[in-house]
């Protein structure tokens, strides 16, 4: 009765919820100051999400100027001459509000979540700081030291991230995915003042952003609002940046971490397209099958047969503004070396080349995936996110809607063609780190 009723749930979502979202298709209005508008209205809770992105992250900086995009989304909420210092935090709060911002590689993106009585105070908040914020130097200085503090903590002082970070510099030679985006250390130490203005007054203008609102309001009546609030923001220069191509790699690269750490740990990356490529559904699903779960190949094989680690894993996301990387990445069980868990891994690989994927793991990866996607549908919050994201990125909004029966049509050829074309050893980037005893070799 239970694998009855879990089947006929599944059914449901991989067959008539795409049909329902697609029957509740989202609105799209440019304005004539350039600002992209997406409404999705979604009336099952009183609720609505609000998101702003703007179209630069750490791919938008220069060496010796990154981490801008990370200090100018904390210089965001320090106030304007209407809403000081805190103001806008405090105000969102009173009302009942969540808020936060976050920055990537290909965008920054501020958010509320509210009542949906209450979404008129983003319009006006969100309005206010793309045209009026203070930037105070003083508060500059205190909040560059925040973002220093930050890249100590979570990245200087954490052994794993510094190495995936060096990864990452190898893997990209020219393209500015290579550097890190809350920036390089040097960096952050003589980001000046009139840096974070620029970089504000460039790409905070409404050509450059989109709005995307989930939730449960009427779009001609919202619509109406969004113009009054921004639609007098004056236009801003057009934002051309041409961002090199990565050359082609034409040999395995190898970076080696020995660093005070508890566990040996490799990451293998490797270079693959993004949404522009049709590989990259299949890519997607390859990344399922051998690291979704305990159950998927690599945590299987590498922590329940071959007992070399304690964790394996991977990763790789096609909805990127420019190719990206795949990566797989295991930590080491006690006694068991870097050597151990990078010929595991490679194995696995070579194992999909050679002999593809069975029928069962397509099929459990495609309900995976598809029941991921479709129930964090289910949240403004997660669907405005997908929305943003791929409106951002340049792959549009359609992209959403139609991600599911894309995925549906992979096969199991396509997935070993993608991992034979993509996963090779002239493409393979190897982060090794090799612990060290405080003060002295392992």
């Amino acid at each position: 009765m239970r694998q009855t009723v879990f089947f006929l749930i599944i059914i449901f979502f991989l067959l008539v919820l795409p049909a329902a979202l697609r029957a509740e298709n989202p609105q799209k209005v440019v304005l004539e100051n350039g600002l992209t508008v997406i409404l999705w209205e979604e009336s099952k809770a009183p609720v609505v999400t609000f998101q702003i992105w703007y179209k630069v992250g750490s791919r938008n900086e220069v060496n010796g100027k990154t981490g801008l995009s990370h200090l100018t989304e904390h210089m965001m909420f320090k106030g304007t001459q209407k809403y000081g210092k805190g103001a806008f935090s405090r105000i969102v709060a009173k009302n009942g509000g969540t808020e936060n911002a976050f920055t990537g590689k290909d965008y920054t993106a501020y958010f509320e979540s509210f009542a949906a009585n209450r979404i008129d105070l983003s319009l006006e908040l969100e309005a206010d700081r793309m045209q009026n914020l203070i930037l105070d130097p003083k508060e500059f200085q205190l909040e560059r030291s925040v973002v220093m503090e930050e890249r100590r903590s979570r990245t200087d002082d954490d052994p794993y991230a510094y190495l995936i970070e060096n990864l990452y510099a190898i893997a990209f030679l020219v393209h500015p995915y290579r550097t890190p985006i809350i920036g390089w250390m040097r960096d952050l130490e003589t980001l000046l003042h009139a840096d974070v203005r620029r970089h504000y007054e460039r790409y905070y203008v409404p050509n450059n952003a989109s709005i995307v609102v989930v939730g449960d309001f009427e779009s001609d009546a919202l619509l109406e609002k969004i113009k009054l609030h921004f639609g007098t923001i004056p236009k801003g220069d057009a934002i051309t940046q041409t961002v090199s191509p990565e050359p082609k790699q034409l040999g395995a690269r190898r970076s080696v971490v020995k660093r005070e750490a508890q566990l040996p740990f490799v990451f293998i990356a490797y270079h693959t397209p993004n949404y522009q490529s049709p590989d990259h559904y299949a890519l997607t699903l390859l990344s399922g099958i051998l690291s979704n779960g305990k159950s998927a190949r690599l945590y299987r094989s590498l922590v329940y047969e071959q007992e070399v680690a304690l964790d394996a894993g991977g990763y790789y996301n096609g909805l990127t503004t420019d190719p990206e990387l795949f990566y797989v990445y295991a930590t080491a069980q006690e006694g068991k070396t870097t050597d151990d868990l990078e010929a595991a891994l490679t194995t696995e690989i070579h194992r999909i080349q050679d002999e593809g994927v069975t029928a069962r793991e397509l099929e459990k990866a495609k309900n995976q995936i598809e029941a991921e996607y479709l129930m964090g549908s289910d949240s403004n919050f997660f669907r405005a996110m997908q929305v943003g994201k791929a409106e951002t990125v340049g792959a549009g909004y359609e992209y959403v809607l139609d991600y599911t029966q894309n995925i549906r049509k992979v096969s199991r050829d396509d997935i070993r063609r993608a991992a034979r074309n993509y996963l090779i050893e002239d493409g393979k980037n190897v982060g090794v780190l090799i612990p060290q005893s405080k003060g002295g070799p392992e």
